[in-house]
């Protein structure tokens, strides 16, 4: 099944509520052409209205523009503008098969019975649902109604297909092998689409790239590989995974430098901040040595795949985290050495101007 690839440009879109509540600050963001992008931030963050506005079900403010590919779509309403929509429920009929669900949408709009059974049957085959056309949504997995789902709501031919949270009912174990096979689907179904969720790791997982959002802003957009490691906010480093928060003196910030217990390490230029961010598997740990800084260990947990140390190093109010392979030789109450690689630190605070 042939699926259209368009861009989505969103030009200064803004939403403001009729009690004069902003949901959504004045936006652009552009989606490429089978891209999948992920809306990723907390709750009220915006990424929902912004959704919404995408697909019609909201009207943005006067100024706001909306574009699929070289179409204006700002006021034209939802069943005008060619999307798909995959919900957190999944909204399947549940008296109807399979099949039946996935072929809804074209009976409605009046595509003939031998079309029908033939984009349905090419959607069994695309989205792995074969022998289960006559299944009813209660005889399937979770994993199974999704691609019901998502085939349904491709199946009429959407020119941009938007999911918002569709993972977020799942408990945690199903949800992991879920957004593999959400993850594949979509590179299968080669569909530009836009994915909301507050899930980091489902973002990461899923999407080619990542707009964070907060207080109804786009912070930062880029690959999860990119903002993970060069958060240009520090709201994008401790959204984005685990964070130490350190703190330096007046002296240390004139001197360029981080105090770490009786190390002095380097700062690149540009971080002059009373306080940096690290991440607990960029800390360094070992044998105490020349130019490394001392700490204690407060607490070892094993979690698995890692080590995590709790350790309290002096000049540092607040205990540091790291992580280390799990079957690094330290124990609750060791002296160890540790150290920071000076590229390893991030901002805390946003740059001034």
């Amino acid at each position: 099944m042939e699926l259209e690839r368009i861009s989505v440009t969103i030009d200064r879109c803004s939403k403001t509520y009729a009690d004069g509540t902003r949901g959504l600050q004045p936006t652009s963001l552009q989606v490429e052409p089978g891209e999948v992008l992920a809306l990723l931030g907390p709750s009220g963050c915006g990424k929902t209205t912004l959704l919404r506005l995408i697909a019609g079900l909201e009207s943005p403010d006067q100024g706001s523009r909306i574009l699929f590919g070289d179409q204006d779509v700002t006021q034209r309403p939802v069943e005008q503008r060619g999307v798909g929509m995959v919900f957190q429920s999944y909204a399947l009929f549940p008296q109807m098969t399979v099949a039946a669900n996935i072929g809804y949408g074209l009976r409605i709009r009046g595509v003939s019975p031998q079309q029908e059974q033939r984009t349905v049957g090419e959607l069994i085959e695309l989205t792995r649902l074969t022998g289960l056309q006559s299944k009813r949504p209660g005889e399937l997995s979770g994993g199974q109604r999704q691609r019901v789902a998502l085939a349904r709501a491709v199946a009429v031919g959407p020119r941009v297909l938007l999911l918002d949270e569709p993972l977020a009912a799942l408990d945690a174990k199903l949800k992991q092998s879920l957004r593999e096979e959400l993850a594949d689907l979509l590179r299968r179904l080669n569909i530009t689409a836009i994915h909301v969720t507050h899930d980091q790791q489902e973002a990461m997982a899923i999407a080619d790239r990542l707009a964070v959002m907060r207080a109804g802003q786009i912070v930062q957009v880029g690959g999860g590989e990119d903002l993970y490691r060069q958060p240009s906010h520090p709201f994008v480093a401790e959204f984005l995974g685990r964070v130490n928060r350190l703190q330096r003196s007046a002296q240390a910030i004139a001197e360029q430098v981080l105090l770490l217990g009786d190390a002095r390490i380097a700062c690149p230029s540009g971080l002059g901040q009373a306080a940096l961010l690290v991440r607990p598997e960029d800390i360094q740990v070992g044998a105490p040595q020349a130019g490394w800084g001392m700490a204690r260990i407060e607490q070892r947990t094993f979690l698995g795949d890692r080590v995590q140390l709790k350790l309290r190093v002096d000049g540092q109010p607040e205990a540091i985290l790291a992580d280390v392979l799990r079957d690094a030789p330290f124990h609750t109450g060791d002296a160890v050495g540790i150290h920071i690689a000076p590229q390893a630190l991030m901002p805390a605070s946003e740059a001034t101007p």
